[in-house]
């Protein structure tokens, strides 16, 4: 399988060449456009009970298409978000993991499995919900943000504002902390905030869907 994400940061889409035999599986209407010698079929995303795991605490379809190349000659696909945003591609090795924010998560390869797991309730109080998904396997993986898209390596601590964490490697702990002081929080607007700590890399998106419901919902009133 080849791949390109074109039209970055702010309108990325994910252009896929599958080889004789390739597949990919994707969300739920992350397809614009396929040849039409592709097949393709839709079924619960790792089961049903798997499915309705990832959709209720997940942030994720309970549905997903699995697009396959069964011809005889390469054929062309192209997959996007409905956030407007930048998309990044993370490769895993045999025995990665990787874990994503609820709606982050667009398509990946054959060998990947997808899971959800407990967050904990640091997660939820910054905004971020009480589980995540989870990858793992030997693969790649497609995901997006709102906004553009910072890969960070971190050692130590770091701190990142609720809403524009995307994704991290599950060896980094999160908690939940004060910006500053509980003044200088309260009257910086700046209020709770994730304190990261461990090492290993991080995505951050540069816009928060929070930030745009705060900002969008006195002037739709």
């Amino acid at each position: 399988m080849e791949y390109e994400i074109r039209y970055k940061p702010a309108f990325a889409a994910i252009f896929v060449t599958l080889n004789p035999g390739d597949s990919i599986t994707a969300e739920a209407g992350a397809m614009t456009s396929m040849d039409a010698s592709l097949s393709m079929r839709t079924g619960f995303s790792g089961g049903i009970i798997s499915g309705l795991l990832k959709k209720f605490f997940g942030g994720e379809s309970l549905f997903v298409n699995v697009f396959s190349n069964q011809t005889q000659q390469p054929l062309k696909l192209v997959l996007t978000q409905s956030a407007i945003g930048d998309i990044a591609c993370v490769e895993l090795r045999r025995g990665g993991e990787f874990c994503f924010q609820p709606g982050a998560y667009i398509a990946h390869t054959s060998g990947v499995k997808i899971g959800v797991e407990w967050a904990g309730f640091a997660s939820w109080i910054s905004g971020e919900g009480l589980f995540k998904l989870k990858v793992s396997g030997e693969g790649k993986v497609f995901f997006g943000a709102y906004g553009g898209l910072t890969k960070k390596r971190i050692n130590g601590e770091f701190i990142v504002d609720s809403g524009h964490l995307v994704a991290y490697e599950p060896q980094i702990k999160m908690k939940v902390g004060l910006a500053g002081g509980l003044v200088g929080s309260v009257t910086s607007g700046e209020g709770l905030v994730n304190r990261l700590s461990g090492e290993g890399t991080i995505y951050l998106q540069s816009r928060s869907i929070d930030g745009l419901v705060r900002y969008l919902r006195p002037k739709v009133r």
